[in-house]
């Protein structure tokens, strides 16, 4: 298979090399700006960058959008493909039928669609094992879903299909597992900042409720601290301790009710 990548940024850093790490041909890599996408080329064996979305004389069968939600349709207004290409995005929140309804209005090509959504948090830079990266597959074309998945099994052994719907719910339960709780360890970090404690005196416990978690049949089954044991006396000394910062009290509070009332009787 051939394929090629618009896009410059984490997800596109990693699929580039990852494909080609597996011999999968990348044909282009597009960028808004020419200079990201041939940073992005300097590293493979043989990829042109392009700040063009016209790829009508492409060889490539497969195009992986990898931008940013909001910039996905943009992308597929301006697109140009050859005739009988696969379009896939990877987004965990977007419906597929955003490229349909794009192409439908701006083009009239035979494109199938698709969506090639890895469920990981990515970095430039920074290596991943794909192998063990869930990768979820989404088509209403059943050649088109079998194509992706050959796809996705060249670079990882956990696939998956999933509609867009079942795509939505997962990317939600993912913020809610990477994003906010990475805000939460900046948050406590800026605590111990204040008072010039370490945030290295955190780790063992953070490392320790991950493994908890990680090994339990259900994280609540873990669950510890002052709203699982509804402490009232503690909660009311951190709130006293937070009470000049709004937004740290409304989100003690909020998380605390959650607990409270997950574990009520």
């Amino acid at each position: 298979m051939t394929v090629s990548i618009i896009g410059t940024g984490n997800l596109a850093w990693h699929l580039a090399r990852v494909f080609e790490k597996n011999n999968i041909e990348i044909s282009e890599i597009y960028g808004r700006e020419l200079s990201k996408a041939i940073l992005l080329t300097d590293d493979l064996y043989q990829s042109t960058p392009t700040d063009q979305l016209d790829f009508s004389e492409s060889k490539a069968e497969i195009f992986i959008i990898c931008v940013s939600d909001d910039a996905i349709e943009q992308v597929c207004a301006r697109i140009v493909l050859p005739e009988n290409s696969i379009l896939v995005h990877t987004s965990g929140a977007k419906n597929i039928d955003i490229l349909d309804r794009t192409l439908k209005i701006y083009h009239d090509l035979e494109v199938k669609t698709g969506v090639f959504y890895p469920v990981m948090t990515f970095k430039k830079g920074k290596s991943v094992d794909f192998t063990k990266i869930p990768v979820c597959i989404e088509s209403k074309d059943e050649n088109t879903r079998q194509t992706l998945i050959k796809l996705a099994k060249v670079i990882s052994d956990e696939v998956y299909i999933l509609n867009s719907e079942e795509r939505l719910a997962l990317h939600v339960a993912a913020v809610f597992a990477n994003n906010f709780t990475n805000h939460l360890l900046a948050l406590s970090k800026a605590i111990l900042d204040a008072e010039e404690l370490d945030f290295e005196i955190l780790k063992p416990i953070i490392s320790e409720t991950f493994k908890k978690a990680l090994s339990s049949r259900h994280p609540a089954e873990v669950q510890t601290g002052p709203a699982k044991r509804n402490d009232l006396q503690t909660l009311k000394a951190h709130l006293d301790y937070i009470s000049d910062d709004e937004d740290l009290v409304r989100v003690y509070k909020t998380l605390s009710e959650s607990i409270e009332d997950w574990h009520q009787d």
